[in-house]
């Protein structure tokens, strides 16, 4: 009974492997971003010197003046937020659903961010 019982597994986890191999490709992360989403950067100024996506508002997380800051955009409007590993901006992104923003997409890492906005990592002179 243990023989069947595990060959009953084996068999759905293949049968379930090739539907997954199989099914179509999920839509790019970039067509879920609005052309006229505003991006940003939660990490410091520095990290923000050394390299940002192209157009994004730099608004530390950390900062005591987060919330100040952010209180100045419109709460209704589309936004991406991205840092360094993705920690900043799952708090960021959970900081502003707080503060009643309703369209916030979490990019994760610069890297990630890129890929998803289709924006280029450019640095402040």
């Amino acid at each position: 009974m243990k023989n069947l019982v595990a060959a009953l597994v084996l068999a759905g986890a293949a049968l379930f492997g090739l539907t997954a191999c199989s099914a179509p490709a999920a839509p790019a992360a970039q067509s879920a971003i609005s052309a006229d989403a505003v991006v940003i950067d939660v990490r410091t100024p520095g990290e923000y010197a050394a390299g940002h996506l192209e157009g994004a508002m730099n608004i530390d997380v950390q900062s005591s003046s987060f919330d100040s800051q952010v209180s100045t955009l419109p709460t209704d409007g589309d936004y991406v937020v991205y840092c360094r590993s993705g920690n900043r901006s799952a708090a960021a992104a959970a900081r502003l659903a707080d503060l009643g923003f309703t369209s916030v997409t979490d990019a994760g890492a610069l890297s990630s961010a890129a890929v998803t906005t289709g924006l280029p990592v450019v640095t402040t002179p």
